[in-house]
């Protein structure tokens, strides 16, 4: 008869195993397994004493049309390469859900590889998804300095800034007041803000990265302007950087849907790169409908008996931004 398989909460033991698995699973060292501890659901399976499977769970909310609804984000999910093939995987994600929805999701979102295998369970991407770049020197011809104020650092303002932003799109994190440390220091960021001290309208980061051969790579995370002035004095301060960075790298769903970095482009020299999908899933959908509210123009009768109206709330026709 085979060893039983238990799916359990991680313990300060379990957590070590789960973490020396994930960096022989991928091949490195994961380290959002220690990072987010402190604010992740992880669990791991376990035969015989050995953790032979795990991941991470959060509960954060994401905004659709500037209502945020509670969401699971699976990460670092990982299953020790001698036991794949055993639909292990599948039984992980069920369970690593069942005690998230237990503490309110009701959709989960997740970055995978494995686009094709998430489907058949459910995920589904809602929006393409591109990383874009371009050559430094072109948008220095674009883009020319308004003389916005600059400042390097984050603050409360600018983070609140970002929030308010974000509730204009369907897709973005609420971030919690832990996300900006975390992703710092993941991704080794620098961040400046734009306009006044107090009331700022720009919020850019990157990281920058030494090349193989001379320069540096030069990678946009976060692009949050308010108007498009601030648009064009942030493209303008990336442009600066022509001296060390021959090109600017916008990572995946860091630019908002419209065309803000073609404004202005002399030359369309862009280049698109479609890379692992944004992928949602509905996990409760009467619920998830009521929490998101609908829009004040459509009709009463149309909407589900079950359901409320949230008085101005946006049309969920708005576009997605996946952050």
């Amino acid at each position: 008869m085979p060893d039983v398989v238990e799916i359990v909460q991680a313990d300060d033991e379990l957590w070590q195993q789960y973490d020396a698995l994930a960096t022989r699973s991928y091949g490195h060292p994961v380290g959002d397994i220690s990072r987010l501890r402190p604010h992740a659901d992880i669990r791991v399976a376990v035969r015989d004493g050995r953790v032979i499977a795990g991941g991470l769970g959060l509960l954060v909310p994401q905004f659709f049309g500037g209502v945020p609804v509670p969401s699971a984000l699976l990460s670092a999910g990982c299953v020790a390469p001698e036991e794949r093939g055993a639909r292990l995987s599948v039984d992980m994600l069920a369970k690593r859900l069942r005690h998230l929805r237990e503490q309110g999701a009701v959709i989960s979102a997740l970055w995978t590889t494995s686009g094709g295998y998430v489907r058949r369970l459910g995920w589904e991407a809602p929006v393409p998804v591109f990383a874009w770049s371009i050559a430094t020197d072109d948008l220095k011809r674009a883009f020319t300095r308004s003389g916005l104020p600059v400042e390097h650092g984050r603050t409360t303002e600018a983070d609140d800034l970002q929030r308010r932003l974000a509730r204009q799109w369907n897709g973005p994190v609420k971030r919690p007041d832990w996300w900006p440390a975390w992703i710092d220091d993941k991704q080794q960021l620098t961040t400046y803000r734009f306009g006044p001290r107090q009331a700022p309208t720009g919020l850019l980061s990157f990281a920058m990265r030494r090349s193989e051969r001379h320069g540096m790579q030069l990678t946009v995370h976060d692009f949050w302007a308010a108007d498009a002035n601030t648009v064009g004095e942030m493209m303008a301060f990336l442009a600066g950087h022509h001296t060390r960075a021959p090109v600017i790298y916008f990572r995946r769903s860091a630019l908002p849907p419209y065309p803000a970095l073609l404004h202005n482009l002399h030359r369309y020299r862009l280049t698109a790169e479609a890379w692992h999908p944004w992928m949602l899933r509905i996990l409760d959908l009467q619920e998830t409908v009521r929490l998101r509210g609908w829009p004040d123009h459509i009709e009463r009768s149309s909407r589900p008996s079950s359901g409320t109206s949230r008085p101005g709330a946006t049309p969920v026709s708005h576009p997605s931004r996946s952050q």
